[in-house]
Order: C-alpha cells, then structure tokens, then sequence
C-alpha cells in the first residue's frame, strides 16, 4: 500500500525533489529493486483477455514473463538490476496483512458472481483485486533471476527497507519500487516506473529525498511523523484526515506527540483505540535490516545460463525458445561490453555542512510562512471585495 497520498504533497511543497525522463537516462547505474512489489505488478499488469496468462498446463506465468522481459529491457538499457525479496512481515503489519486478505476473499466471491452476472470489465476489475503473491511465485522468480545471471537477496523483514539501506551506503544507485515508504525508510533515491512495460510510455519519476525534506521544511522525524498520519502499511489513517490536513497538522504541532494531544482535545477528530503510532516510527527509524558490508549483501552480475533457462522457460513453461535465446543473448552481451561508467561516479557528491542544511531549512521555513502571508491576504483581499459588492448592491 504504501504511503496514501504523499505523492501529491510532494509534487505540491517539493516539486524540485522530483525529476522525470527516460530509462536511458539511467545507464550505468546499479539499482536495487523491491522484487515483491514488481512481482505483484506483474501478476496484474501481464495479462491476456482480462485474464493473467498461463501456460498449456494452466500454471500462471505472468509473474515470469513480466521478470524476464522487464529485466532484459532495463539491462539493454545499461541498468544493472538487484532484485531485493520480502522477508517475514514485521509483527505490527499483521492486521493490515489481515485485512488485505479479507479484501482479496470478498473480491474472490464478487468476481465469482461476476462471472455469472457481470460484465467482462466486472470480472476483470474484481479478479485483479484477488491477485496474491504467493511463495511459489516468488521462489518462481528467484528461481529465473539465478539462471539470468542477475543478483538476488532476501530482505529479514521489508524489502523497501533493505534497498532503501543499500542506496544510503552507495551499494546501488537508488531504490526501485512503486511505494512512496521507501522514502520513510530513508532511501536517498527513490526510482518509480522502472519496471512499467515500455508500452505504458509511462517516464522513469526520480524522487530525491534530500529536496523532499528541503521542500517540506522538515526534518527526518517529522517526515515519518507525517506519513505516519498520512496512513501506512503499519497503522490506519484517523478518519477525517486528509493529505493537506496532515500536513497542517505536523507543521503546527511538530510531532505526532502533540497532534494526538491536540485531536483529544478536539470533538473532530476520533483516535482509534488501538493506534501504536510510536511503533509504527520505530519501524521506519530502525527496521530490520541487514547491514550493508553483511556478506548477504555482497552481490554481483553473472553469465547467463542459456541452457538452463530453456530448460526451465521453454520445456517447463512453455515459452517461445526463439524469445528465450535471444534474451539470453543480450544479457551476455551487455555481461561482456565493459559498460562504461558514468560520469558522476567519479565523483563522490559533498555532504552539506550543517550551517548550509540550516540555511536551507530556514529558507524553506520563510517559503512556507510567505506562502501562509499570501493566502491570508488574499481570503483577507476576498473578503472585502464581497463586502463591497453587497454594499453596491
């Protein structure tokens, strides 16, 4: 899920943090790839007639099809893919985890029913909602990865956590995934859209977290804090809280301490009795994570295996051998051209004094103070225009 509504917020207070344009424009680059979250995308998106594709037995093999030729397309592009995989969920995600399961099982049932009553756009829109990544998928996946010749690791816990921990320490250039809390788990890069289809034209958004805080005037905590309230995977949103109210609220409280002490106070708002937003920030602050320089995470880029991914993508699932060879081909294609390095990493960017980081906080403070100035005046400037028009009347 998520953070819900961040995005706008930012493309709003911190237009400058994100930048957009074509997956070429990533060439060279190492990028660390949240695997279930592309895997699910997968699922959904590969489909045939409304329905996900499978092979002459029946087995699914969407989730194999998106991964293989996405991979192909990223790496033709110069990018070298790290495929990051969930591990256990945290204890505290259980009761979102819980209720996605009930969503699926009703949607389960309604697209049953569709299939009798509805319409084929019914059925199709009720059956996506049923869609699960299972562990057969994923090892499925891992499985394609191994003979691709392309890196995989197993995160403990969250895989957004685990890229978000590889692009801090310069393992990996950004962290790819289509959750805006990979942002909250301090990734330095977030890449969005990198595993969309080429037929989507949908561009590569590169969201820098370093602008975002710049733009909002916020430290990290207080980021967290709002995406807390925002609604995330570990906690609910408080009814009646919207993105830009949220946003109010931190900037006029400052923690989540005080706006839960505020919303006591207030009739508007309704806590639930079960909100463990001090967990939920714990997580984000300290995941489990394994650390960079841990040998699980020491990984690299290696020859495809051809025969092998016949053996697995053309007799065990029935895929098309030419299509299968000629991806093998250009994977040790790119595998032997010495890529070239880009430019940038030459040169290790300067970390900002912390005079410069109070600066531009207090530049961002005096943005948002003269953008309240200015919406005062002008309600102030509404306010006696209608009073002269009644007046005229």
């Amino acid at each position: 899920m998520g953070i819900k509504g961040l995005f706008p917020i930012i493309s709003e207070h911190a237009p400058d943090a994100i930048k957009t344009g074509e997956i070429k424009n990533q060439f060279g680059r190492k990028v660390a790839i949240d695997a279930s979250m592309s895997i699910y995308s997968f699922l959904i998106a590969v489909r045939s007639d409304g329905q996900q594709l499978t092979n002459e037995t029946g087995e699914t093999t969407s989730h194999l099809m998106g991964l293989f030729y996405r991979t192909l397309r990223m790496v033709d592009n110069g990018i070298k893919p790290l495929y990051v995989f969930d591990g256990a969920p945290p204890k505290l995600k259980s009761g979102e985890l819980a209720k996605r399961f009930q969503r699926k099982t009703e949607a389960h049932a309604a697209a049953e029913e569709a299939k009798e009553t509805g319409t084929a756009e019914d059925v199709e829109k009720f059956s996506r909602r049923t869609v699960r990544v299972t562990r057969e998928h994923n090892e499925e996946c891992r499985r394609l990865l191994k003979l691709m010749g392309i890196p995989f690791i197993i995160a403990p816990t969250e895989a957004e956590a685990q890229c978000a921990v590889l692009a801090k320490a310069g393992k990996v250039y950004a962290a790819a995934s289509e959750d805006m809390d990979t942002l909250t788990f301090d990734a330095p890069i977030l890449l969005r859209h990198l595993t969309f289809s080429e037929q989507r034209k949908e561009p590569i958004q590169e969201v820098h977290l370093d602008k975002v805080l710049e733009g909002l005037a916020m430290e990290r905590e207080q980021f967290i804090d709002l995406c807390i309230l925002l609604g995330c995977d570990y906690l609910d949103p408080i009814k009646g809280v919207g993105p830009q109210t949220a946003l109010k609220l931190i900037r006029e409280h400052g923690t989540l301490e005080k706006v839960v002490e505020y919303m006591k106070k207030s009739s508007k708002y309704t806590i639930p009795d079960d909100w463990p937003f001090a967990d939920a920030r714990l997580l984000f602050l300290e995941p489990d994570v394994r650390a960079a320089d841990h040998p699980d995470c020491n990984f690299k880029w290696e020859a495809p295996d051809e025969e092998g991914l016949v053996k697995f993508l053309v007799e065990e699932k029935h895929f098309s051998e030419d299509r299968v060879r000629n991806g093998a081909a250009k994977l040790k294609k790119n595998m032997k051209s010495a890529q070239q390095s880009r430019l940038e990493g030459f040169f290790k960017p300067i970390e900002k004094t912390a005079e410069e980081k109070a600066n531009l906080k207090r530049k961002a403070e005096e943005r948002v103070q003269e953008k309240k100035k200015k919406q005062k005046q002008d309600a102030k400037e509404k306010k006696a225009a209608k009073g002269k028009a009644r007046g005229g009347a």
